[in-house]
């Protein structure tokens, strides 16, 4: 099988270029950072896929999770961008690489017709849910002087998260859970083989 990560690796930055200038000469500053986010996302998601060492997936998709909370920045959700940041890359991120590096290799889950099948059933999924939204959605444009000032919204999600009769229970519930399963990768992986050996002896 001839060696394409030179070439996927060139079309990946020939994307983040383009994506680049696309958004600069459309929006400015804006549509750089738009750019640039959005080709993180996409380039890092793709770059996850496509890479074999498992270090490297770990990156990309660390990217991948930073442009989707850079995009959730640009959207005017500061809150749900900085969760983002604090749960997907700080404790998700680290949970999926515990289970990644304890799980058994597989040399043929990167051969490229099972990666091209993956793409194409996802490229599939999402044309339907943008067609689903697209025929359900009623698409208005405001003018710059009609839109609403950007307001941040961290002041009232913060009282609800401390407020008796709010969200405090729930939020505890997700921590606790989040701290659980920290726990217990951690345990998992300080095992030693022989604890293994006697688990199997006594099935």
């Amino acid at each position: 099988m001839p060696d394409l990560q030179k070439p996927f690796y060139a079309l990946l930055t020939v994307f983040l270029l383009g994506m680049l200038g696309w958004g600069m000469s459309s929006a400015g500053a804006e549509g750089l950072a738009f750019g640039f986010f959005a080709a993180l996302t996409l380039g890092g998601s793709l770059m996850c896929i496509w890479e074999r060492s498992v270090v490297r997936s770990a990156f990309a998709l660390m990217a991948t999770f930073g442009g989707a909370a850079g995009l959730y920045v640009l959207l005017g959700a500061d809150f749900v961008g900085m969760a983002q940041v604090l749960i997907y890359v700080g404790g998700i991120l680290a949970l999926l690489l515990f289970g990644v590096m304890l799980s058994p290799p597989d040399l043929e889950e990167r051969k490229l017709p099972r990666v091209f099948g993956g793409l194409g059933l996802m490229g599939i999924a999402v044309a339907w849910v943008a067609a689903k939204v697209s025929a359900t959605v009623e698409w208005a444009a405001l003018p710059a002087d009609q839109l609403p000032e950007p307001k941040t919204s961290v002041d009232q999600i913060g009282v609800g998260f401390i407020a008796p009769d709010q969200y405090v229970v729930a939020f505890e519930l997700a921590a606790v859970v989040l701290t659980v399963a920290l726990v217990a990768a951690v345990y998992i992986a300080r095992r030693k083989m022989s604890d293994f050996g006697e688990s199997q002896e006594n099935a």
